[in-house]
């Protein structure tokens, strides 16, 4: 844009999808600036797109054929009039090109000056500069020989456990840990891959890695006028696969004067690059030192996910603040007038399973809490794809202390109902009760260490069982009324690898006698519009259940007792049972999502021992490795490299070993 000219922010597109689009429209439109929408084929049903004063159809399925299509994004600019590009995060949101093609084509870009975006974004670049400012980092090899050779070489130098980071992106892709030299080269090899595929850059650095530390990472705002303050620190140190699941703010270890230490750091990063518009600066924070010394993870030159946590801790709008510095208004505080008051907890919903593998499918019903910050993009039939990320939303609690700010964003989770496809919403309630993280002890290491009790926590045993049971049985009744007949009638329910019998007696008003092999029971069914109520030796429960298509029909269930469940039964009922053990059974490997498969380890004939990786499906940004389930040899293959696969499809068969 031409500098003798005012930037104008009037008419607003918005380069991205799902919730960031509708928390952008959100504030924009309050602001009174138009907004435009773009989407892909996959999202022309979307509420971003119906939010939007106007939407453009960008054409194409995956993101490389629409929401990374700068030229498609410059024309449908162009076509409506728009005046400004936000970004949102993730897609092109740190993307220095897009950056300096929206203002060549005389726009306002909504971010940072693409100098800043090349000087920060790359996190080799951004700790080269950090160390020319006082900056602390760990370390490490940031150079630009890519070399296997070169990395071996430095990673004996340095010493181990090493990291192995992308330089370019986020969201944990492209990292992994090395703690013996032999992971190092496969290390390199996968996260290289990854990188490629999720940022078009395969790049890596590799620093000293710590065990046990915290992540922290500071909010920052900087104007054209040279203005930069902070809005303190978030700490998101409870992570799965290196992407964040809960951040909150403030952190539990940080004192007001590491606070300031944090601030400034982050400050001296940000003009060290003449930063202007919002962007955080993230550390790692050392528990093991007394001192607790922090180090410069990377700076994200966008918007954060959990920006809200900072929204409701200050009171403030970061996105109309983006927009009014890109107008090129100041920063409308000094950083003596910035006010953190309560605390405030944000979670992740995302669409995965209690392994944490993303998930696909349809939202057949959708309720959201009362009294909770809820930024999403779901309704009733939203279809979750494999082509983008696996979040579905972010819930965000705030009160004036932090037990309270649990408190409330454990009640949300177990008022918000997401059926249709598997979600992680109860193990955010789980993680949230533990009392590691309630203490305000929980490190990086936090689900490596709780991960599996977690699961254990949310299986269903007992009265959980009986009612997910009832729950299925009077949902497939039309109306959900009473059971089909008077009769005692035999029931057999599928739970995962396991099955439970029951016999069930309806008694009449709403009364269910049920005989189990331990004991008989009686139950007390209520049906409502939104769910059904029943009390079970003493506990009422709330349970909610859809009915899910696919190869195996199933109902997912959710329910709200003693505890926060969900559970994935089958009725078998009028199906014969199956014989024979598991592992006679176990005659191929099944894709568990949707994906597309990058790489195959095996060949026909070839014999593999139980934990061999076998193959490699790339899925939400992720790729994901498939390992033999037992000592076998490989009898057939049944898909190719490249091939785009679908839950439940055949990949490879096998032979028992000679």
């Amino acid at each position: 844009m031409s500098s003798n000219l005012p930037n104008r922010v009037s008419r607003l597109l918005i380069a991205n999808r799902g919730e960031i689009a509708r928390r952008v429209i959100r504030t924009a439109q309050r602001m009174g600036i138009a907004t435009v929408s773009v989407y892909s084929d996959a999202d022309q049903s979307a509420l971003h797109v119906q939010e939007a004063d106007t939407a453009v159809a960008l054409g194409g399925t995956l993101s490389a054929d629409s929401y990374l299509r700068i030229d498609k994004l410059l024309q449908a600019a162009r076509d409506t009039g728009a005046d400004a590009v936000h970004p949102g995060y993730g897609f092109l949101s740190e993307n220095a090109d897009f950056a300096q093609a929206v203002i060549d084509a005389g726009l306002t870009w909504v971010g940072p000056p693409p100098s800043a975006i090349r000087a920060l974004g790359s996190k080799s670049a951004a700790k080269a500069l950090a160390q020319k400012h006082g900056v602390p980092c760990l370390p490490g090899y940031f150079g630009a020989d890519q070399s296997d050779a070169t990395f071996t070489a430095q990673a004996e130098q340095l010493g181990l456990p090493l990291m192995v980071k992308a330089v370019a992106g986020g969201g944990g892709r492209g990292m992994r840990l090395v703690t013996d030299m032999a992971q190092l080269l496969p290390a390199l090899h996968s996260a290289r891959s990854e990188a490629l595929a999720g940022f078009g850059n395969g790049d890596l650095l590799m620093e000293r890695a710590l065990m046990r530390p915290r992540h922290i990472e500071v909010q920052v705002m900087a104007d054209s006028h040279g203005h930069c303050i902070h809005l303190g620190e978030r700490d998101c140190s409870v992570q799965r696969r290196h992407q964040k699941i809960i951040e909150e703010s403030p952190s539990p270890a940080v004192t007001p004067a590491l606070r300031e230490q944090l601030g400034q750091a982050a400050i001296a990063l940000a003009q060290s690059a003449g930063y202007v518009g919002a962007g955080t600066v993230e550390f790692l924070l050392d528990e093991a030192q007394s001192d607790k010394p922090f180090y410069l993870m990377e700076m994200n030159t966008r918007l954060q996910v959990e920006h809200p946590v900072t929204e409701l801790l200050t009171g403030l709008d970061l996105v109309e603040w983006q927009l009014r510095i890109a107008r090129g208004e100041t920063v409308p505080l000094t950083q003596a007038e910035v006010q953190l008051q309560g605390h405030a907890i944000e979670v992740r919903l995302c669409a995965e399973d209690e392994h944490f593998t993303p998930q696909t499918g349809t939202v057949l019903a959708f309720a959201a809490p009362e009294g909770l910050r809820f930024d999403h993009a779901l309704q009733m039939g939203s279809v979750v794809t494999p082509q983008y990320d696996s979040m579905l939303g972010k819930l965000i609690a705030h009160a004036p202390t932090r037990a309270e700010a649990i408190d409330r964003l454990c009640a949300g989770l177990n008022q918000t109902a997401v059926l249709g496809l598997p979600t992680n919403r109860a193990f955010l309630a789980a993680c949230l009760a533990h009392p590691v993280f309630r203490a305000g002890q929980a490190l990086i290491p936090f689900l490596a260490a709780h991960a599996d009790g977690l699961r254990q926590s949310l299986q269903a045993h007992g009265d959980a069982r009986t009612v997910a049971a009832l729950a299925v049985l009077y949902a497939e009744q039309s109306p959900a009324s009473a059971l089909v007949s008077p009769f005692t009638r035999p029931v057999r329910m599928g739970l995962g690898a396991d099955t439970f019998a029951l016999n069930l007696q309806e008694l009449g008003q709403g009364l269910v006698r049920i005989q189990t092999s331990e004991a008989t029971h009686q139950a007390s069914v209520q049906c409502s519009a939104e769910c059904l109520h029943i009390t079970l030796n003493g506990c009422r429960w709330q349970a909610h259940a859809v009915a899910c298509a696919g190869p195996t029909p199933r109902w997912h269930v959710q329910l709200l007792g003693l505890e926060s469940l969900e559970l994935w039964l089958t009725d078998l009922t009028h199906s014969a049972p199956k014989t024979g053990s598991s592992a006679q059974a176990a005659q191929s490997l099944r894709a568990p999502f949707n994906g597309k498969l990058i790489a195959l380890h095996v060949q026909e004939g070839q014999a593999v021992q139980q934990g061999d990786a076998v193959l490699v499906i790339e899925s939400m940004k992720l790729e994901h490795v498939l390992n033999a389930p037992r000592d076998a040899v490989v009898h057939s293959l049944s898909a190719s490299v490249g091939q785009q696969v679908g839950p439940g499809q055949v990949l490879v068969q096998w032979k028992d070993a000679a």
